[in-house]
């Protein structure tokens, strides 16, 4: 199954000029259930690789790129190319486009622990932004934040095999609707 041959079609004028073509309502959207996204048994934690596409991790998963739009749709992905993590050539071309070159070191905020602590190596959610004059104080570089972002985008969830064909059945349910 193909992403948008599961959308309903709508007639559209593309020129204005009373000429209406059958296209896929790409503007239907469908949304995960809380429900589903909040349940932890129907989904593995990833590791999205250096360089990975959405395609290369459904086709490692799932045994076909096609499936891609599934990995996106239940991690709450709507721009694959900012909400995805980058590669390393990507991701150095970002920060110089991004803070311009040079000016990837430079600060990006100021921050300190809270009293909670980490829950993981890559958790920086016991972290908050203050001023410069704070005591103790961390400084945050525009490639550590960068970094950050990327780190968090590398985690995703991989909806368990067993239930691809219902997730499926279900999405072309609801996107006809």
């Amino acid at each position: 199954m193909s992403y948008f041959n599961s959308f309903p079609l709508m007639a559209y004028d593309m020129k204005g000029d009373q000429n209406y073509k059958l296209l896929p309502n790409i503007l239907k959207r469908v949304k995960l259930r809380s429900s589903i996204r909040s349940s932890s048994f129907m989904f593995d934690n990833y590791d999205v690789k250096d360089g990975e596409r959405p395609e290369d991790v459904a086709y490692k998963w799932f045994g076909d790129a096609k499936y891609h739009w599934i990995i996106l749709m239940t991690n709450n992905i709507t721009d694959r190319y900012y909400q995805w993590p980058l590669s390393q050539p990507q991701f150095h071309e970002h920060l110089t486009d991004k803070y311009g070159a040079g000016s990837e070191d430079d600060t990006h905020h100021y921050e300190i622990p809270q009293a909670s602590g980490p829950t993981s190596s890559r958790d920086y959610s016991h972290m908050v932004e203050v001023n410069s004059d704070v005591d103790n104080v961390s400084i945050i570089t525009n490639r550590q934040y960068e970094y950050r972002k990327q780190d968090e985008y590398r985690q995703i969830r991989l909806l368990d095999t067993r239930y691809l064909n219902t997730f499926i059945e279900e999405f072309e349910n609801l996107i006809k609707a």
